[in-house]
């Protein structure tokens, strides 16, 4: 088929975990594919071993740590596809998704986005949020125990059926699969939020104008590591993103 596929890994010192997520996504797309990998001013040498092991794909620098959204915005204007993939640099693909992901969108116009199961590497499923992120399912994630509880149930969607796509509010941005005339439409990321909460306001925006999906037949494993609560910075980045979202979005789930 003739379509051309984009796919975008924004770095920042990911030397741990670079190597696997970049060799997976490579081996397991069959495709008509290209890679780029934006690095945000890591001083661990990632850059440079993507770009000594990893030749086929296109490396560039920021020169500073711009953040997640504006490191995906970097290559915006770049961009000459048909569909994108938004990839984290701690994820690891088993299978041929993105193929999988395009072949929906091709026969489903309707859909502008989809967002894939996630997993924990050792095949857990992740408890993430894909309603809108509202002020108490924050809290309940944020104080989460070994059992999701009923609130955080509710913001994972696990009171539906989730077994076939599915329309969703909130879809992570550790992989996104977007249309990339729609991506470039709505003007990528929203920029003011250095990290955290440009994925549920990018959500949002597809869904004003076409449908974002959660897609259970494509499965990524993505190594998260919550680390906003354990760093105290990261926490601050969070407040301050959720904040904006608030401000732009207001409290309600409309």
């Amino acid at each position: 088929m003739d379509r051309k596929i984009t796919g975008c890994i924004v770095t920042y010192n990911n030397i741990r975990t670079i190597d696997k997520a970049v060799r997976t996504v490579l081996n397991c797309t069959k495709c008509d594919f290209k890679l780029y990998a934006v690095d945000n001013g890591s001083t661990d040498g990632t850059p440079e071993y993507i770009e000594e092991r990893f030749p086929e794909v296109t490396v560039l620098r920021t020169g500073e740590n711009i953040g997640f959204g504006a490191g995906h915005n970097f290559i915006i204007d770049r961009l000459d596809s048909d569909y994108h993939a938004v990839i984290n640099p701690d994820v690891i693909l088993k299978d041929d998704i993105i193929s999988n992901m395009a072949d929906y969108l091709d026969s489903h116009p309707e859909c502008g986005m989809l967002s894939p199961k996630i997993l924990f590497p050792d095949g857990r499923d992740q408890i993430l949020g894909k309603r809108v992120p509202l002020p108490q399912y924050l809290v309940a994630s944020r104080l989460r125990g070994k059992e999701p509880g009923k609130t955080l149930s509710k913001y994972a969607m696990l009171d539906c059926d989730l077994s076939e796509p599915t329309q969703i509010q909130n879809a992570t941005g550790c992989f996104m699969f977007i249309r990339t005339s729609l991506f470039k439409e709505l003007g990528g990321f929203d920029e003011r939020y250095f990290m955290y909460f440009e994925d549920c306001d990018l959500t949002r925006k597809v869904n004003s104008v076409s449908k974002v999906l959660f897609y259970p037949y494509a499965v990524v494993y993505h190594e998260w590591g919550r680390e906003s609560k354990k760093n105290f910075k990261l926490k601050m980045v969070q407040v301050s993103s959720m904040l904006k979202y608030y401000a732009k979005w207001g409290l309600s789930s409309d």
